[in-house]
């Protein structure tokens, strides 16, 4: 056990301990800590992302209460979820939410699966059976053949909620030598990056107190571009004040001594995920986004443990799409990211919380056809894809 989350440990109310076994996976035990400890037990985690800190919940979400619980079993800690509890309108209830959750400490444990089934069985005991909300999980895109998070959470009789009109996320393969990595990406993307090595740039690892130059191009190009941005930039400060190896990795492209491109990474844990990106306009015809991705693939790869580099989605733009799909290339993945899953174990609370969130879909369509005809607003022009199979 970690010396960070042997602290949390000692920090625990004996209270606040509950247990349950899982149909098909080991016993499970979940504990509640304090939120000044998580981020530091957690750090370690292959599951770790930034939608689990609470630093970054705390600020992005301010209307709920985050709860930080770690799942231990036969003394050691192998998992953990950032529980997100929200008041239901006019006092009728709670509901329980988790982003990319629960997390598991070794995503490459041979019982891993198991252990999987063992948090969610002590999650649905301790908000589901025991405080009576609606817990609402919504998994991340699978790296297997199929999204064994998502059926275990059906399995358990978890229903399917809303689904992301553009689900799809593009994950990297960072475990490529630079032959392997360059012979996989598609062949247009490769040619574009081909070019941008004669075009006079250079890739720096910056400092993370050289965040205000990011955010002074991340602001230009908000500016040029217009796209809708629902992104959590707010949380940037918090995240840049953290330690390693939370704290995610800034990286610039220069042409001429000139600032053309800038990345933020979260490179903790088995997935980097590329948070924020901003270019100028000069950025484009000298291809600097491949080249600059180019050069955090092989940062990746040499200076973290993280399997796969997420790109995110697209939010509806065919030239994302491309961009991405060709940098995935041959040795990546593309996956969606499974519906929603909810469960109650009372049939008011259950109807209460599906209530609640059907009302929120309803105003985010509205939101996205006000965006879609708002004028000055660059427009979405890809074509939503039909819900997976293993989905339906």
């Amino acid at each position: 056990m970690s010396v960070s989350a042997q602290i949390a440990q000692d920090r625990v109310s004996p209270d606040a301990m509950t247990a349950s076994r899982a149909a098909a996976g080991p016993l499970i035990a979940s504990r509640a800590i304090e939120g000044r400890d998580w981020d530091a037990a957690i750090s370690g985690f292959d599951g770790i992302c930034q939608e689990q800190l609470f630093a970054f919940a705390t600020i992005r979400w301010p209307g709920v209460a985050p709860e930080p619980r770690l799942f231990e079993h036969q003394g050691r800690i192998v998992g953990g979820a950032l529980v997100m509890v929200q008041r239901l309108p006019l006092g009728l209830g709670r509901i329980a939410v988790i982003k990319w959750g629960p997390m598991l400490a070794d995503a490459r444990a041979s019982d891993s699966e198991a252990l999987y089934q063992g948090m969610v069985e002590a999650l649905v005991a301790e908000y589901a059976d025991k405080r009576g909300m609606m817990l609402s999980v919504l998994p991340h895109a699978g790296t297997g053949q199929t999204n064994f998070e998502y059926r275990a959470l059906r399995d358990r009789g978890f229903k399917r909620g809303a689904t992301l009109r553009f689900p799809n996320r593009y994950l990297v393969n960072l475990r490529l030598s630079d032959e392997a990595q360059r012979k996989s990406f598609d062949q247009t993307w490769r040619r574009q990056l081909n070019k941008s090595e004669k075009s006079g740039l250079s890739f720096e690892h910056a400092e993370a107190d050289c965040v205000g130059d990011f955010k002074v191009l991340y602001a230009a190009m908000s500016d040029r571009k217009q796209f809708p941005d629902h992104s959590a930039f707010e949380t940037l400060d918090v995240l840049m004040a953290m330690d390693e190896p939370l704290r995610p990795e800034l990286f610039f492209v220069r042409h001429q001594g000139e600032l053309v491109a800038g990345a933020l990474i979260f490179k903790a844990g088995d997935r980097a995920v590329y948070l924020y990106g901003a270019t100028n306009e000069k950025a484009l015809p000298l291809r600097a986004g491949y080249f600059m991705h180019w050069h955090i693939v092989r940062w990746l790869r040499d200076h973290t443990r993280a399997r796969w580099y997420d790109l995110g989605g697209t939010d509806g733009f065919r030239g994302l799409h491309q961009f991405k799909k060709g940098m995935v290339g041959d040795a990546g993945l593309i996956r969606p990211v499974p519906p929603v899953t909810n469960f109650a174990a009372r049939p008011l609370a259950y109807a209460l919380g599906a209530g609640a969130f059907a009302a929120r879909e309803v105003v985010n369509q509205l939101r996205w056809y006000v965006e879609a005809v708002r004028p000055g607003l660059a427009k979405p022009d890809q074509v939503p894809a039909p819900l997976a199979e293993e989905f339906l």
